[in-house]
C-alpha cells in the first residue's frame, strides 16, 4: 500500500514537513507496512520554499539583504535538488511580517531586498527561479528589486528616485540598459495565489495597500503611481502590464517581472506540485492525504487542498484532507476532489491551545483514520 502525504503548512503552528511527519506517524501506528511518501507543499506564499527545498532534497542558503526599510536582515532562500533551480519568497527580503506595525508604510518601503535574493539565485547558477508572490511590505511595483538587478530609475533632475511606491510619479527614466545580463538566460516560474491586477479597485493599491499601512489617501496616490511606473515598463519592454491577472501581487512585483523577463505567473499550487513532481507518486498510490491551518471557501481559490485533490483525482486517488478549522460548507470542496474533511481539534479549545497542540493532534486524528481505512480494507 502506498500513501502520499501532501499538506501545506499549518500557519502559526507547524511547518508543512512537521505535518507530514505527524500524519505518517499516526499511520504508521496502525499501517507499519505501508509506503509512505512525503511531500509536504506549499500554494506560493509563506513556505513555498522550505516546502519545496525539502521534497526535492535541495539545498538552503541564507543571504544578508536590506528589508524593506532598508536594514539588514538575514533572508532564506534555497536551490532544489536539480541543482539549477533557485527558491525564493517576496516575503524572506521584503516580507510584511519583517516590519512592526507602527512602521509600515508602502510610500517608503523597497522590493530592492528581493532582487538581492535574485542576485545572490544567479551567483550560484541558477537558469531557472521559482518565485514566491505573497505577504510584501511594498508597494513599488517592483522598482526596487529592479533597482538591485542594475536598473536605474531616475528624476527629471537625473537623480535616483527615493524608495518606495511614494516617489514613483516622478519617475522621468527608466534605464535598463544594465541590467545583470544573466537575467537573459533565466526563466521565472512566479507562483501566486490570487489573480488581482496590478490597476485599480482590484490592483496592488487597493486591495493589499490597507493592510500594509497605507491610508485611503496613499492608496489613490500609490495607484496613480503604479500606473505612471506601467507606462514606463511598457515603453522598455512593449509589454503591457496593467490588466495582467496576478501582476497586482506583492505590490506588484509580478509586473516588473512579467514587463522584462522571461515570465510565467501561474498558480501557485501547480508550480509547487510540478516541481515536486507528485505526479510520478500518485501513479500508483491507494490514498493521498493533505491539508491546511484552515479549509474553507478560500481554499477553493487555488490554495494547497483543492491544488492536490484536483490533482489526485486525475489518477483516480481517493483524498483524505485534515485542518485545524474546518467551514460546515463542505460540498464545494468535495466538488473539487476531496473525498472527507477532518478536524485535528477534538473538542472546543482555545485557539492558543489548538496551535500549541497541533501536533499531537494531528497524530491522533490520523491515527484514527489509519483505524478506519484498515477495517475498510479487512471487508474488500
Amino acid at each position: 500500500m502506498k500513501i502520499v502525504i501532501a499538506p501545506d503548512s499549518f500557519k502559526e503552528s507547524l511547518s508543512a514537513q512537521q505535518v507530514a511527519q505527524a500524519i505518517q506517524q499516526g499511520f504508521s501506528d496502525v499501517l507499519p507496512e505501508a509506503e509512505y511518501i512525503q511531500l509536504p507543499v506549499a500554494d506560493g506564499g509563506e513556505g513555498t520554499t522550505s516546502a519545496l527545498i525539502t521534497s526535492t532534497q535541495g539545498t538552503f542558503y541564507q543571504t544578508q539583504v536590506q528589508d524593506p526599510l532598508g536594514q539588514t536582515v538575514l533572508a532564506t532562500w534555497g536551490v532544489l535538488g536539480d541543482g539549477e533551480t533557485a527558491v525564493i519568497e517576496t516575503a524572506a527580503a521584503s516580507g510584511l511580517d519583517l516590519i512592526p506595525k507602527d512602521q509600515r508604510n508602502p510610500m517608503i518601503t523597497s522590493s530592492y531586498g528581493t532582487g538581492e535574493l535574485i542576485r545572490a539565485a544567479l551567483d550560484q547558477g541558477a537558469t531557472q527561479i521559482i518565485f514566491g508572490l505573497g505577504g510584501s511590505a511594498t508597494n513599488d511595483g517592483g522598482a526596487g528589486l529592479l533597482r538591485a538587478l542594475g536598473a536605474k530609475l531616475l528624476d527629471s533632475a537625473g537623480h535616483p528616485l527615493a524608495p518606495g511606491g511614494g516617489s514613483l510619479h516622478k519617475l522621468a527614466d527608466l534605464d535598463i540598459s544594465q541590467l545583470d545580463q544573466r537575467l537573459q538566460h533565466v526563466t521565472f516560474k512566479v507562483a501566486c495565489d490570487v489573480d488581482n491586477p496590478l490597476l485599480g479597485a482590484d490592483g496592488a493599491s487597493s486591495i493589499f495597500g490597507p493592510q500594509k499601512g497605507a491610508s485611503q489617501t496613499q492608496v489613490l496616490r500609490l495607484d496613480q503611481n503604479l500606473e505612471h511606473f506601467a507606462q514606463f515598463l511598457t515603453r522598455a519592454s512593449g509589454v503591457d502590464v496593467r490588466d495582467i491577472p496576478g501582476t497586482g501581487a506583492a505590490g506588484g512585483i509580478g509586473a516588473a517581472l512579467c514587463a522584462l523577463f522571461k515570465t510565467e505567473l501561474k498558480s501557485g499550487i501547480e508550480i509547487v506540485l510540478n516541481a515536486v513532481e507528485i505526479d510520478l507518486h500518485l501513479k500508483t498510490a491507494d490514498l493521498v492525504i493533505t491539508g491546511e491551518g484552515s479549509i474553507d471557501s478560500q481554499s477553493l481559490r487555488g490554495k494547497t487542498p483543492v491544488g492536490v485533490a484536483k490533482r489526485a483525482k486525475e489518477f483516480n486517488c481517493p483524498v483524505i484532507a485534515l485542518a485545524g478549522s474546518v467551514s460546515p460548507e463542505q460540498a464545494p470542496l468535495e466538488a473539487c476532489g476531496i473525498d472527507a474533511i477532518f478536524s485535528i481539534v477534538p473538542g472546543i479549545v482555545s485557539l492558543q491551545k489548538a496551535l500549541d497542540e497541533a501536533e499531537k493532534n494531528i497524530q491522533i486524528c490520523a491515527r484514527n483514520l489509519a483505524t478506519l481505512w484498515a477495517l475498510g480494507l479487512r471487508r474488500t
